[in-house]
This record gives structure tokens, sequence and C-alpha cells, in this order.
């Protein structure tokens, strides 16, 4: 399975930004979905951002604050986070799926470990 490796996240005074990425650990051949998810101990884990080919969907509590996007060969996801609040500390996972090599069956869908955001007030 592949494995999705995130970074970026950290301390912040509320107001500031944090940017997160979430990459494959190794080469892929392209992802079609990727997501954004966060959870905070004791809750349910909740959809923060997901993004397609064609589209880009937010939670209503992060919408204009936060932006997804993936790089030019889109093998890398980010999750651009301005204006935080104490509200948004939780820990940020990605999910990807897509292809893993050329074979069309050949697919994978994974989880990173998990990246803290804590943001003080």
């Amino acid at each position: 399975q592949v494995q999705l490796v995130e970074s970026g996240g950290g301390l912040v005074q509320a107001g500031g930004s944090l940017r997160l990425s979430c990459a494959a650990s190794e080469m892929i051949n392209r992802i079609d979905f990727a997501g954004w998810y966060r959870q905070v101990p004791g809750s349910r884990r909740e959809m923060v951002a997901t993004i397609t080919p064609g589209e880009a969907v937010y939670a209503h509590f992060v919408e204009g604050r936060f932006a997804i996007s993936r790089d030019n060969g889109e093998k890398t996801v980010y999750l651009q986070m301005n204006n935080l609040t104490p509200e948004d500390t939780a820990v940020y996972f990605c999910n990807a799926r897509g292809l893993r090599t050329n074979d069309f069956q050949d697919r994978f869908d994974s989880w990173g470990q998990g990246t803290q955001v804590t943001v003080s007030s």
C-alpha cells in the first residue's frame, strides 16, 4: 500500500497561517482524489477539504480561510490554512486515492499518519 507522509503541522498563534503537505513515499502514477480531515480527542474525524481534477470542496467552517491544492505533477497535496483559530486545533490527516502504476487495477487508497496543528489564543 502506498504510504502518505504529512508535514507542516506545528504551533501557531491565532490569526496565523500554516501549510500542510501530503506526499506519497514512493513513485505513483496519479492521485484521483485527495482530502484533508481533522480529529480532536473524543470526536469523530471530520472532512476539512477535498480535491479532484474537477473541483475543490470545503467544510463550511474553513471556507474562505483554507485552500487545498495539488502540485503540477499532482503527486503532492497541500492545505494552506490562514486566519487560524484555536478551534482549528486538531490532528490533521490526509487521504489520497489513485493509481499506483499504469495498471488501472493497481489502485491505492491511503491515509497519512496525521500531523498535529495547535493554535494558541
